[in-house]
């Protein structure tokens, strides 16, 4: 349904629910370097690069993929709303 075209691919809702969907291709390679390089950076604080680059590309794998989650949470409760909404003007008697 969100490949639907017509009045209703206007609405900013719509336009909001695009934008999430493709910032997912900047969250995941810039949150995935970021915490990389700040996990590095805090582990040599420490004495530890290594080990705190690959503590921080861990948080950033995690938070990317957290991101894909609530995004999707998004697309499916969209949908779900826009099915009600199809069916609800196909059927316009309520039966």
């Amino acid at each position: 349904m969100i490949f639907r075209r017509g009045r209703r691919a206007r609405d900013t809702g719509d336009r909001s629910l695009w934008g999430d969907i493709i910032s997912l291709g900047l969250i995941f390679p810039i949150s995935i370097t970021l915490g990389f390089f700040l996990g590095r950076w805090i582990g040599a604080q420490f004495g530890h690069p290594q080990g705190g680059g690959l503590l921080g590309l861990g948080w950033g794998i995690a938070a990317a993929f957290w991101e894909l989650y609530k995004v999707a949470r998004r697309v499916v409760r969209w949908d779900a709303r826009e099915t009600r909404r199809i069916e609800k003007d196909r059927d316009p008697h309520g039966s």
